[in-house]
């Protein structure tokens, strides 16, 4: 009774022992390890409340620093008649506490229009074009190879007011990072790129994480670093030119799912992006819908 006592009370103090909080951390002690460790306290009773603390600890293989890092993929679910999109109900308990957005004004016809840029596929120029004659302001993000690949776009999009965002330098899944510089490397470096490539300029602090992998670790090191981090309400299968949609499919695909606040997530990459970009913002317009950048995002 008096060993269990101690078991017990070690667990209760592992905050103060390991800096870990057991309620929030996604406990992965294996069952096998966890019952010889239990076996052990009976037979030699010479363990201590460290020691216990220690056990946990050294078991607690995806936690740090009190936060999870368990990897989870975004996703959103819909609604019916133009409802704004639900986050995931899995990570609703701490995705709000660290400055991100899937949704913008939900009480107004607006929407926030962005663009991942993994690599140049020869459309990001005719989308800057059909930009720039809607008076549109988007969000560009990019990695740190894009960026050293095609430093004229870069300076356009900058030059023609849109905002030039982080996608990270190597696009990695960031809830795979736990080493705090490797972290902030994969932010810095896309920094330093661009700035070098617009005289100075500082990047926006926004970030969309990479296949929108992302864990509570991930998030707090993102908010920690001054960025907000930009997740979707929309996107669709765009991403790979080798199975582009058609231009009805992708058109009527957009416009139903649009509804207030959407942050829409579309890839540049996209041929079937390019050529409707155009209809898809007069029809935007049609409807009502204005478009606005990211520093509008409601605090």
């Amino acid at each position: 009774m008096r060993i269990l006592s101690t078991a017990i009370a070690s667990i209760l103090t592992i905050n103060t022992l390991t800096g870990v909080n057991l309620k929030k951390s996604e406990n992965n002690i294996s069952s096998q390890n966890a019952n010889m460790y239990i076996e052990s306290i009976y037979e030699n009773k010479r363990h201590s409340l460290l020691d216990i603390s220690n056990f946990l600890k050294n078991n607690l293989s995806n936690s740090q620093n009190g936060l999870s890092t368990r990897e989870y993929e975004w996703y959103f679910q819909p609604r019916k008649d133009k409802n704004p999109p639900l986050a995931p109900k899995e990570t609703s308990s701490f995705v709000p506490k660290y400055s991100c957005y899937h949704l913008g004004d939900t009480s107004k016809k607006v929407l926030y229009l962005t663009f991942d840029e993994g690599y140049e596929n020869g459309y990001t120029g005719p989308i800057l074009d059909v930009l720039k004659k809607h008076k549109v302001k988007a969000a560009f993000f990019v990695v740190k190879p894009y960026i050293n690949s095609n430093e004229d776009l870069i300076k356009r999009m900058v030059d023609e007011g849109h905002l030039v965002c982080n996608h990270s330098s190597h696009h990695p899944s960031m809830a795979s990072i736990t080493d705090t510089e490797k972290f902030n490397k994969e932010f810095t470096e896309v920094e330093e790129a661009f700035e070098k490539v617009t005289n100075g300029k500082k990047m926006p602090k926004y970030f969309r994480p990479p296949m929108g992998k992302y864990s509570e670790l991930s998030l707090c090191n993102t908010k920690s670093l001054g960025y907000k981090t930009i997740f979707w309400s929309f996107a669709y299968m765009d991403w790979d030119p080798h199975k582009q949609p058609s231009h009805e499919f992708a058109k009527k695909r957009i416009m139903d799912k649009t509804h207030n606040g959407a942050i829409v997530l579309l890839h540049a990459v996209s041929k079937t992006n390019a050529e409707i970009l155009d209809d898809v913002i007069t029809e935007w317009k049609n409807q009502g819908y204005e478009l606005k950048s990211l520093d509008e995002l409601p605090k």
